[in-house]
């Protein structure tokens, strides 16, 4: 212990420097319970150079109180049960009881003080992921710092030189597809031009989890829940801003798979990295940008098309819930089986090996579909069944079985089991084409902006239910 405490010491002595900022932000303590408006203070009231704080819906902010100068925030490593869809409960790794994390927000030349306390069955550590800081403070475990075993806690301290969107992660590559991240925003001393009147944070994730179980499986490449700040839509809460505001988007990807994010019915410029604000000379349109592994994006663009709009990754499968490989016996017209167990088909192989003559004919990834020629089929009810999806919404045609590759989707109609003030007016069975790693962006009239934002401070009340 002492040599921990010899360590602690000759790293804060290598990252003193200079004492915090003004407070941007107004308040010493924030309020998680306060979502719009983590620091209590409306925009409308805010000094014209004050950067707006950004909001990350279904994920709290990181409060913090100031000592001698420096904004001390408390982080703690520990399994997390999270619903990432209805009825979907799952046993997640990640911090202060979220996944992602919770969303810490500074502001450039602050110093801050960051405690993590290790409550984890094994050893950690705390990656600030494109920090200029000290290397003692960089995380790497067993080279810049030693694990933080279970029990343990390490203080990590230095002074803020950046701007931009950011994130903190375990550097313990499986504990990150555990969901082990979280936002980290820095902002500016003076607010970027041209000011935005809303500002958002996204992290995106992707698990495998088999049907049954709660635990992922980190080590399989096969991933079936894809989310949005720790949710899958239609559980993913909208965004909602008013007709004719300037919004940014902020995206963080921490998994294994890059993603072209899409928003509907608006062009949009891409302002920042995760190296911070970009030059304006180098923004150009675009409605479609790609957030590759371990970068952050941000994106601003005037809200003026009023309507309900995805934003989604645009990858097919990832668009979608509990997907993963076809299990079979399933119904076939060209004579090809059409999958697998759900075990073969995410790797989990009881015999043989991947490019074995049974498994060789697998097409996709690991998908498993056609790798078993002479598995039994039958003939399923797969018409009667599809024609149950989405309350009427969802109809196939006669005699849907008769043709290849039937069927492909559904309609999985949730209104009411993810109703809340935000999902207020939305059409009926909305909630259908919604899955996956996307949410809703919905630009409103005043009146409908304002209603809402009533009923968010209204007590849950059974109408808020019915749009």
């Amino acid at each position: 212990m002492n040599s921990r405490r010899n360590f602690l010491r000759a790293a804060l002595a290598l990252g003193a420097g200079a004492a915090a900022t003004a407070q941007a932000f107004g308040q010493q303590h924030q309020r998680e319970d306060s979502k719009a408006q983590p620091w209590g203070t409306p925009p409308s009231r805010r000094a014209a150079g004050v950067p707006l704080p950004v909001e990350t819906p279904d994920v709290p902010q990181l409060e913090w109180k100031l000592e001698n100068g420096v904004k001390v925030f408390h982080l703690v490593a520990e399994v997390v049960k999270r619903e990432i869809y209805p009825g979907k409960v799952v046993d997640l790794w990640g911090y202060n009881g979220s996944v992602p994390g919770p969303t810490i927000q500074v502001t450039e030349g602050d110093r801050v003080r960051l405690v993590v306390e290790n409550r984890l069955p094994e050893p950690t550590s705390m990656h600030w992921h494109g920090f200029e800081i000290p290397v003692e403070m960089d995380g790497m475990p067993g080279i810049s710092q030693p694990l933080i075993h279970p029990g343990e806690t390490f203080v990590y301290e230095f002074t803020l030189r950046q701007a931009g969107t950011f994130f903190y992660h375990s550097h313990m590559s499986m504990q990150e597809m555990m969901g082990m991240i979280g936002l980290f925003i820095m902002h500016p001393k003076e607010a970027w031009r041209p000011r935005v009147d809303r500002d958002f944070g996204f992290v995106l994730q992707e698990f495998a989890i088999l049907p049954n179980a709660t635990v992922p499986n980190s080590l399989s490449m096969e991933f079936n829940w894809l989310t949005m700040n720790g949710k899958a839509a239609p559980a993913t809460t909208p965004i909602l801003v008013k007709r004719g505001e300037r919004v940014r988007l902020r995206f963080v990807n921490l998994g294994m798979d890059h993603h072209p994010i899409h928003v509907h019915g608006h062009t949009f410029v891409v302002t920042g990295s995760e190296a911070g604000r970009q030059p304006e000379s180098l923004w150009g349109p675009k409605n479609t940008t790609l957030v590759g592994v371990a970068e952050a994006t941000d994106v601003e663009f005037v809200a003026d098309n009023p309507g309900d709009w995805m934003v989604h990754c645009h990858l097919p499968h990832h668009m979608m819930n509990q997907m993963a490989s076809m299990t079979g016996p399933l119904w076939t017209f060209n004579g090809m089986a059409a999958g697998l167990s759900m075990e073969d088909g995410m790797g989990l192989l009881r015999q043989g090996h991947a490019t074995s003559e049974s498994f060789g004919p697998s097409l996709g990834r690991g998908m498993g579909f056609g790798s078993d020629h002479e598995r039994a089929t039958t003939d399923l009810p797969l018409q009667q069944a599809h024609a149950h999806h989405g309350g009427g919404l969802w109809k196939v045609a006669p005699g849907a079985n008769q043709v290849p590759g039937f069927p492909q989707d559904h309609f999985p109609v949730l209104d009411e089991l993810v109703a809340k003030p935000e999902t207020y007016g939305l059409a009926k069975g909305w909630s259908g084409a919604m899955m996956g790693m996307m949410t809703l962006l919905r630009v409103l009239e005043p009146e409908m902006y304002d209603k809402i934002q009533a009923l968010k401070r209204e007590p849950a009340r059974e109408e808020h239910k019915h749009g």
